[in-house]
C-alpha cells in the first residue's frame, strides 16, 4: 500500500473540516531551504494529527500552506 504524499494527507483532513493549528517552522518566517516541515492539524472530533513531510516534499508541503493563507 502505498502511503499518501504530505500535501494528499493535509488535503483530505482539511476535507473533514479540520483546521492547521501549528507549522513548523513557520512558513512566512523564512524562505530558506527546509529539509523537514511538520503540521499539526486539530479535527472536530477532537483529535489532534501530525503530518511531517520531509526534502523536496517539504518544499511542496509549505507552498500548499501559503495558498491556504492567501
Amino acid at each position: 500500500m502505498l502511503m499518501a504524499d504530505a500535501v494528499e494527507q493535509l488535503q483530505e483532513m482539511l476535507g473533514r473540516n479540520c483546521r492547521v493549528q501549528k507549522v513548523q517552522p513557520a512558513v512566512f518566517a523564512s524562505d530558506a531551504e527546509v529539509n523537514i516541515v511538520i503540521v499539526t492539524v486539530a479535527c472536530p472530533d477532537g483529535g489532534t494529527h501530525t503530518v511531517k513531510a520531509y526534502r523536496e516534499e517539504a518544499q511542496r508541503l509549505r507552498e500548499f500552506i501559503r495558498t491556504l493563507k492567501t
